[in-house]
C-alpha cells in the first residue's frame, strides 16, 4: 500500500508541475481557452498568495506557512505508512501531501503558485477562481483524509 501511496503523491506532484510549466510557457496571463467543450477554462494566472489570493501581501508568511503545513501533513503520512488499515485516510494523505508539495515548490521557487483552471460557467464569481490540480487534489484529499480519520 505504501507503493501506491508514494506513486499517487508523486504523480500528483510531477503532473501538476508539468502542467505548470507547459502553461507558463504557453499561454498568456489571463488568456482563456476552452477545454471540454468550453466547461473548463484554461487561463494562466500567477496567484502570489493561498486561496482565492488571500495573503498577497504577505508572501513570505504564506511561503513559511506553506511548508510547515506541507511538513506537518508528511509527518503524518510518514506515521500512518507502517500502520494497516485505513486506506481511505492514506490516499487521503496521499493527495494532499502531492498537492502540497507541488503548491509549496512554487511559492519557494517561482514566488507565486501557477493556477490555470477555471470553470466555463455564466456565473462571473465562479468563473473568477482559477485552480490548478494541486488546489482539487489538496481539496480532495483533505475530505477523505477527514473521512478515514473517522
Amino acid at each position: 500500500m505504501w507503493v501506491v501511496c508514494l506513486g499517487i503523491a508523486g504523480a500528483v506532484f510531477l503532473g501538476d508541475l508539468w502542467i505548470k510549466a507547459y502553461v507558463e510557457k504557453r499561454c498568456e496571463e489571463g488568456e482563456g481557452r476552452a477545454l471540454l467543450r468550453g466547461r473548463i477554462l484554461l487561463r494562466k494566472c500567477h496567484n502570489r498568495g493561498m486561496i482565492l489570493h488571500l495573503g498577497q501581501r504577505r508572501r513570505r508568511a504564506v511561503a513559511v506557512l506553506s511548508l510547515l503545513l506541507t511538513l506537518v501533513v508528511l509527518a503524518v503520512f510518514l506515521c500512518t505508512l507502517g500502520q494497516k488499515g485505513n486506506t481511505l485516510l492514506k490516499l487521503g494523505l496521499s493527495f494532499l501531501l502531492g498537492g502540497a508539495f507541488s503548491n509549496t515548490y512554487d511559492r519557494l521557487r517561482r514566488k507565486y503558485v501557477v493556477d490555470y483552471l477555471s470553470f466555463g460557467v455564466r456565473w462571473k464569481w465562479l468563473r473568477r477562481i482559477v485552480f490548478n490540480l494541486s488546489d482539487f487534489c489538496i481539496m480532495a484529499g483533505a475530505v477523505m483524509t477527514a473521512l478515514g480519520a473517522v
